[in-house]
């Protein structure tokens, strides 16, 4: 029996400690490469959310805080752009009032959101990752030093966005943020504490 436990159990066990030894220093840096490349995607998707935002308050005056109608301003939508004709920097041409500018009405669909190839507004509304839970949006007019002023935030904590990862490294994880009063997953803007519509990660 000696003989079994120092030849065979014994080298099974110190095994099983060294693979578990492993897993442990292993799994907090999957975790982060994970977080961070969810998080790459996260961000892009926040962006075009502030982007249509904006371009729905310079029409409208206000944001909004549903995405149905951020879809249909995006589908349907125009926007005034300002195109000028001629150049400032040519002088006789400025005097002869050659130089002007004109408000065109574009599609918002022909203009906006093109910076990467896999933008879809029907899943815009959407946490990646996480089985169709929806983004948080918020939009209310705020008196700021007497002023009203429109504001707006989106949000995917991250409960959400890591779904399928080690649990307790996410609870780790947005109990470290909220220790640091840190919003625990990707935000853009603020309805309560005005921000100029900024990113979490900027």
């Amino acid at each position: 029996m000696k003989k079994f436990l120092t030849y065979f159990l014994l080298p099974i066990i110190i095994i099983f400690l060294g693979y578990m030894i492993v897993k442990s220093i292993e799994a907090p840096v999957q975790f982060k490469k994970a977080t961070e490349a969810r998080e790459v995607i996260a961000i892009n998707r926040l962006k075009d959310i502030r982007t249509l935002e904006v371009a729905y308050k310079q029409t409208y005056g206000k944001y909004t805080n549903n995405s149905d109608t951020l879809a249909d301003f995006y589908k349907n939508g125009k926007i005034t752009i300002i195109k000028q004709i001629g150049s400032m920097d040519d002088s006789l041409a400025v005097a002869q009032k050659r130089v002007k500018r004109e408000e065109i009405l574009i599609n918002v669909k022909d203009t906006l959101c093109k910076e990467h190839a896999d933008f879809n507004i029907d899943s815009l509304r959407f946490i990646p990752f996480s089985h169709k839970d929806t983004v948080i949006m918020k939009a209310i007019i705020k008196k700021v030093s007497g002023v009203d002023v429109p504001l707006f935030e989106a949000s995917m904590p991250y409960h959400s966005l890591l779904k399928g990862l080690d649990k307790q490294l996410i609870i780790n994880l947005c109990a470290a943020k909220e220790d640091i009063n840190k919003y625990p997953g990707i935000k853009v803007g603020s309805i309560s504490n005005p921000n100029n519509n900024a990113g979490n990660w900027e």
